[in-house]
């Protein structure tokens, strides 16, 4: 019997869903390395069992080089690229500067690019894989979001892209939340009924969808999405 404990990284790992994976994965007894660009939430993080706070900017290529190599991780069971900003909304398009665009783009989309490449090496060791946190914004939109959504249709399509490319050493794939409540915020009853399961999103239910994408052995190249239901329901308000 392999006692070893499982190895997984997790960026975006010190607030929201990020850390509901990151301390799910550690109370079962893996080693995460938690990537954060909050140094007061990854210090607060400091000494807690099977965890790794590391800080890291996901748009600066640098940032992912150190943050990885400080992890010191040779073998990885488990990538998730989960990092960036969750406020979708980047303003009106003409009022948009590049700067802006890539305050989005850079650490959502290349950020998951750059930190795959770098833990490939490990990945492969043990033949891991790697979820990518992607978005319903991907797949629909409201106004003003146009970055979040760009990056977001980026990085489904990137995780077919690399779970061809990488395969069958490498499975890669994502999982689409739709309405999360990960800050706790108060919710009315007219929320709850927007999805069909009756009730808005909890942290917990991202944590169960990647405890069934890293023992899915025939489940690779897919988006998995998980919104109560949201992006079937119709809506002619």
């Amino acid at each position: 019997m392999n006692s070893t404990p499982r190895r997984a990284l997790v960026t975006g790992g010190a607030h929201g869903i990020g850390k509901a994976i990151a301390l799910d994965l550690a109370a079962a007894g893996w080693h995460v390395a938690v990537l954060d660009l909050d140094a007061e939430a990854l210090e607060a993080m400091q000494g807690q069992r099977g965890l790794h706070p590391i800080p890291c900017d996901l748009s600066r290529e640098r940032d992912i080089k150190a943050a990885v190599t400080e992890a010191g991780i040779k073998r990885l069971d488990l990538l998730v690229n989960n990092g960036g900003p969750a406020d979708p909304v980047c303003g009106p398009l003409e009022g948009m500067s590049l700067q802006d665009w890539n305050r989005w783009i850079g650490p959502h989309l290349t950020g998951t690019f750059l930190m795959t490449r770098e833990c490939l090496p490990a990945l492969r060791a043990v033949q891991g894989c790697v979820i990518n946190i992607a978005s319903t914004r991907a797949l629909q939109s409201e106004p003003n979001t146009y970055a979040y959504a760009a990056a977001k249709g980026g990085v489904e399509a990137l995780t077919h892209a690399l779970a061809v490319g990488l395969g069958p050493d490498v499975r890669v794939n994502a999982i689409a939340p739709g309405w999360i409540n990960s800050r706790a915020a108060p919710l009315s009853e007219a929320d709850h009924a927007q999805h069909p399961v009756g009730r808005v999103g909890e942290p917990r239910d991202i944590v169960g969808a990647v405890r069934y994408l890293v023992d899915a052995g025939f489940v690779t190249g897919q988006m998995l999405v998980v919104d109560g239901g949201m992006t079937r329901k119709m809506i002619y308000d």
